[in-house]
């Protein structure tokens, strides 16, 4: 059965007709072409998938596109503004937070919604906030450091955004 759902999807309106068991992540990818938003273990373990819904970081693999009617989601794919990195994006890669870059996107998702909630964290803090979101190639520790310069970062900006 496919119904319609409305929601904006990085500062634009959406509206598609979806089958009433499409998963948010299917719904990004599939439907709307974000493939930023990555699928990693289809059990809601990696945090591969997270993205911004309304304020809060939600795995997408873990809602369904039609509980969002109305909703804003923002993904990876929205937060550079104007051909300038979000400032997460630019301490990511400033402190080289990342390798082959799969979880990336989850990370980046996380930790905007991890400083929102904590505008400097300790490393304690990033470690405890990041243990839903899985990194198989860095150890952490430069994720760590890239997460608390760009909760610094977005401090200075004047502004916490997506």
């Amino acid at each position: 059965m496919r119904i319609p759902v409305s929601m904006t999807v990085n500062g634009k309106p959406v509206s598609k007709e979806v089958e009433t068991r499409t998963l948010l992540v299917h719904f990004l990818r599939e439907e709307l072409g974000l493939t930023g938003t990555h699928i990693g273990c289809d059990t809601s373990q990696c945090g591969a998938c997270v993205v911004d819904i309304d304020g809060r970081s939600v795995k997408s693999c873990a809602v369904l596109a039609v509980q969002l009617e109305g909703s804003e989601v923002t993904t990876v794919e929205g937060l550079a503004r104007d051909g300038e990195l979000h400032p997460m994006q630019a301490a990511f890669k400033e402190h080289h937070g990342l390798q082959c870059g799969f979880c990336t996107p989850g990370m980046l998702m996380s930790a905007i919604d991890l400083v929102r909630r904590h505008p400097e964290p300790s490393e304690e803090t990033v470690r405890r906030e990041l243990e839903g979101n899985i990194c198989r190639c860095t150890g952490y520790h430069n994720i760590v450091k890239a997460v608390q310069a760009g909760a610094r970062a977005m401090k200075e900006a004047k502004g916490i955004r997506p």
